[in-house]
């Protein structure tokens, strides 16, 4: 508040200060310096005046000049005017003070009248300035130190008001800033005074501060500290709110303060205390929130501490569980193998009719048993982390057939229909997990067959996810027609497989994201979307919220009715998700259901795949060009039938029924040879027997029109049949109206067998196309079965020798290496994995450490090839026998030199796909 205005006011004053010294070096260098002087009075007092706005705090200004007794008279003689003397010492003049009424100066050795002078202050030319006591002191003290020295305060003359004089001296020459004073005294030849009217100048401040009102201002000249001179302001009464600052006018000699205080004491401060009481209120109540939020945040994180403790006890107990339970799976496997072998082994001796009958439910159920045991060891293994999938190259549409190999003969006892159809989009190598997508679709299928009562259908279709999000003029007949399910309500029937109301399969896929995703993060990345209808019960709308729940099913009594644990839907829907897919139904009570899931695969190259089917290729070389007729109403079944003609690189026509058949065949009558039909598919749905008589005389004619060369008296006519009793086909195969007989579900095998024997001549007919059998393959060849189960190796040895091997069994792999230390007659030999001491894997190591030893002898000189049987390259075939089929232990395998991998209890088409690799059919 006070610091402000003094620090102003000292400002100001300091500004002034500088002009004044400013304006006494003028006066030397233009009255002194020049000859004659370039300043008079008149002069001198209209440039005071135009730049009085330089000096804001001065009154006014005026120049005394140095005048010793002896230049006395001629001075006065020159001005015209007489030195006066001030009325007074202590300069205390009254307020009418008139020059010409003062008394002339004394007699003394100097003076100092004033020549120049402001407009302002004109009355005191002609007063000497050192007549005065304080003036006098000002004058010596300011020319001997070359400084602005200021007076005590005195009364202006002309005004009432208190003020000081500045004082410069003026020198006849530059003096340097060392010089002493009697050269300055000597040099002085002049006084430049400059009058401060110090109550003016403090209005004016307190003025532009706009404070006035509210704050008592008082400037004191405190050079005597025992009698402060007042220089500004009145007394006021004392309200205890004093404040001074120091106020520096340049003059060290010369003491000033201001003194600031409020003109009346001020009011409580109430507004001050509320806020401070508010502010206190507050902080406690912050604090009282800060500490009951970090009160809570402790807790909470105690309780997260806590339910973290918990999860992880209960995660390490369900692992725990699931280990335990798959530990207890596999070791369940294990004398299961022996269980099923020796039955196995038991129906190849001779029993009488009710032996065998007892042995064959013993075996179907034993196999029940280890197909519950794979699927609670498989539910275990993806609980417990221990479930990973394979990437390997394999047929999609050899793998669908194996599953309607599977359950034919299921569907063709309750006449059900069933079929696949793959879209032509889908490669026909894909890169992954066959085995896991066989699972998954194996599993609804055979609950499809399990919830249909009779008749109906179960349909399997594969397609690109990207099909379904496409336009429906892009997309194929089969998925076009699945989504636009529209009924003959005259036949009341509908445009699906076998005529019976569906659910639409849409809604089964509808909350994919995938299918929503238009982004491929990999080109070569694919998703296959696999839906399977069926027209069965259907599920219940309170039991499908809970449907791939583990153990549950439909409602409590479904598994009684129609058999079943409730795990494969549960074990399907992890294996989608390992596939990094979704899966998702849609069911309808009394019409059906729809599951449909989505799976990641990759493209592959069909050079990087032998097919299970390579050994058809030669047969399918000779349908190549061929072109058939396909009769059925169904225009969803029509197309599987063609998808199954094109896999034969047949070409296929349609007719819906056998009017528009002979219709067809009378417009082809008279068509060349090379455009002859080769076969007619009739579906039993559209045959009947009077009809039928029409349209096979019709193919008679068509056969006599193409019979110029031609043998084998084209068109073949073959009836589509999903069921049907055998007098019933050799009714239809004796009369002569059809030539065979095809069951579906149609697969690739079926088909070549069937057109083999009808289409290709006795010259032409390969007789190599049957599959090699496990008994040409084995026959003769010379095993080592290593394992450490005795009933193990009797069911091994039983099942190897069943298939012609010379089988030699031990008990331990330290056997197995003293073995098969080269050189030795051993074709291959059977590992067991779990064996104590030394396991399958270390002797497999030691094995194979053996063998590359021999390899380098040889390849060194250092043994000849005769030591080691003349083998130059030692390898013998080791295949591991598990009951633990899992990825990881099928590539730790092969990292320890092992070549394959086979299951116990034995299978005949695993055991065949391991062995053809190493032994050639003999």
């Amino acid at each position: 508040m006070c610091d402000e205005r003094a620090r102003m006011l000292q400002d100001q004053f300091n500004v002034s200060l500088n002009h004044v010294h400013a304006l006494a070096i003028l006066v030397s260098t233009f009255h002194h310096g020049k000859h004659p002087s370039a300043i008079d009075q008149k002069t001198f007092g209209e440039y005071t005046e135009r730049t009085a706005f330089e000096r804001p705090l001065t009154s006014g200004v005026a120049y005394a000049l140095k005048v010793t007794h002896a230049e006395r008279e001629k001075f006065e003689r020159e001005h015209g005017w007489t030195i006066k003397k001030m009325e007074t010492e202590d300069q205390t003049l009254v307020q009418d003070f008139l020059p010409e009424s003062l008394d002339p100066s004394p007699i003394q050795d100097e003076y100092a009248p004033v020549i120049f002078s402001q407009e302002t202050v004109s009355h005191i030319v002609s007063i000497d300035m050192m007549s005065g006591k304080d003036d006098r002191e000002n004058i010596l003290r300011a020319r001997s130190t070359g400084k602005g020295v200021l007076t005590s305060p005195f009364k202006l003359l002309k005004s009432n008001h208190l003020g000081v004089v500045l004082t410069f001296a003026v020198y006849n020459i530059d003096l340097p800033p060392d010089a002493t004073s009697e050269e300055r005294i000597q040099a002085t030849v002049g006084y430049l005074g400059a009058s401060y009217d110090v109550p003016s100048l403090v209005e004016k401040l307190l003025h532009q501060l706009a404070t006035k009102q509210t704050i008592a201002v008082n400037v004191y000249d405190t050079t005597n500290v025992s009698s402060l001179i007042n220089m500004y302001g009145t007394d006021v009464v004392d309200t205890g709110l004093l404040h001074i600052s120091s106020l520096d006018f340049g003059d060290p000699q010369r003491k000033h303060e201001m003194h600031c205080r409020f003109k009346h004491k001020p009011p409580f401060p109430w507004t001050a205390v509320s806020a401070s009481v508010a502010f206190l209120v507050i902080t406690f109540l912050l604090g009282h929130i800060f500490y009951a939020a970090i009160s809570q945040i402790a807790k909470v994180e105690a309780d997260f501490c806590e339910m973290m403790e918990l999860k992880v006890c209960a995660e390490a107990a369900d692992v725990a569980k699931s280990q335990f339970l798959a530990t207890v799976s596999h070791e369940i496997r294990t004398p299961m193998n022996g269980v099923l072998g020796m039955l196995q082994m038991l129906m190849d001796t001779n029993l009488d009719a009710n032996q065998q009958d007892y042995a064959e439910t013993a075996l179907a159920s034993g196999r029940d048993l280890i197909s519950l045991i794979n699927e609670v060891l498989d539910q275990a293994k993806i609980e417990s982390g221990r479930l990973e999938l394979e990437t390997v190259p394999f047929d999609l549409r050899s793998v669908l057939d194996n599953v309607l190999s599977l359950f034919s003969g299921k569907t063709n006892e309750k006449g059900i229909e069933l079929a696949v159809y793959v879209s032509n989009m889908v490669p026909e190598v894909v890169i992954g997990d066959p085995g896991r997508l066989r699972q998954i679709i194996t599993n609804l299928v055979g609950n499809s067959i399990k919830f249909i009562h009779d008749k109906g259908h179960i349909f399997v279709s594969v397609h690109l996810a990207n099909e379904v999000r496409g336009p429906p003029d892009l997309m194929d007949e089969v998925l076009r027609q699945g989504l636009n399910l529209v009924g003959d309500l005259s036949n009341k029937t509908y445009n699906t497989l076998s005529g019976f109301p569906v659910v639409d399969r849409r809604k089964s896929w509808e909350c994919f994201k995938t299918l929503s995703s238009t982004t491929v993060k990999e080109p070569d990345m694919i998703k296959l979307l696999v839906t399977v209808e069926d027209t069965g019960v259907g599920i219940p709308l309170d039991a499908q919220s809970h449907i791939f729940t583990p153990f549950m099913q439909a409602d409590s009594s479904t598994s009684r009715t129609y058999g079943g644990t409730g795990i494969g839907l549960s074990i399907s829907k992890r294996l989608v998700d390992l596939m990094c897919g979704e899966i998702g139904f849609v069911s309808v009570p009394g019409v059906g259901s729809t599951f449909s899931f989505t799976g990641s695969f990759e493209r592959g190259k069909t050079s990087s795949l032998e097919t299970k089917w390579a050994q058809y290729k030669p047969a399918v070389s000779e349908f190549r060009g061929m072109r058939a007729l396909v009769i059925d109403k169904r225009i969803t079944r029509t197309e599987v039938t063609r998808y199954h003609m094109q896999r034969l690189r047949i070409t296929a026509d349609i007719a819906s029924s056998l009017e528009s058949a002979c219709s067809y065949l009378s417009s082809t009558s008279k068509t060349s040879l090379s455009t002859c039909l080769a076969m007619v598919l009739i579906d039993k749905d559209v045959w009947d027997k009077e009809t039928g008589l029409t349209f096979h005389q019709s193919v008679k004619e068509h056969r006599q029109n193409c019979s110029v060369g031609s043998p084998l008296n084209f068109p073949k006519i073959f009836l589509l049949a999903t069921s049907i009793s055998a007098t019933e086909r050799d009714e239809l195969k004796s009369s002569g109206l059809v030539d065979n007989v095809l069951m579906k579900p149609l697969r690739l095998s079926v088909l070549i067998a069937c057109f083999q024997e009808a289409l290709v001549s006795d010259k032409k007919r390969l007789v190599n196309i049957e599959k090699p059998t496990l008994g040409k393959l084995l026959r003769g060849r010379k095993i080592l079965v290593v394992d450490d189960n005795a009933v193990n190796r009797r069911v091994a040895e039983g099942a190897l020798k069943k298939y012609g091997a010379i089988v030699t069994c031990v008990d331990s792999g330290k056997t197995a290496l003293v073995r098969l230390k080269p050189p030795h007659n051993f074709d291959a030999c059977f590992m067991d994995l779990q064996m104590p001491e030394m396991d399958g894997f270390q002797t497999t190591r030691r094995i194979r450490c053996m063998e590359n030893e021999v390899k380098e002898k040889i390849a060194s000189g250092e043994a000849p090839v005769k030591m080691f049987g003349n083998v130059e390259d030692w390898h013998t075939p080791i295949l591991a026998m598990t009951a633990d089929v899992v990825q990881a232990s099928i590539e730790e395998c092969k990292k320890c030199g092992m070549d394959e991998y086979v299951s116990k209890p034995f299978e005949e088409e695993q055991l065949y796909a391991a062995v053809t690799k190493f032994f050639e059919s003999g």
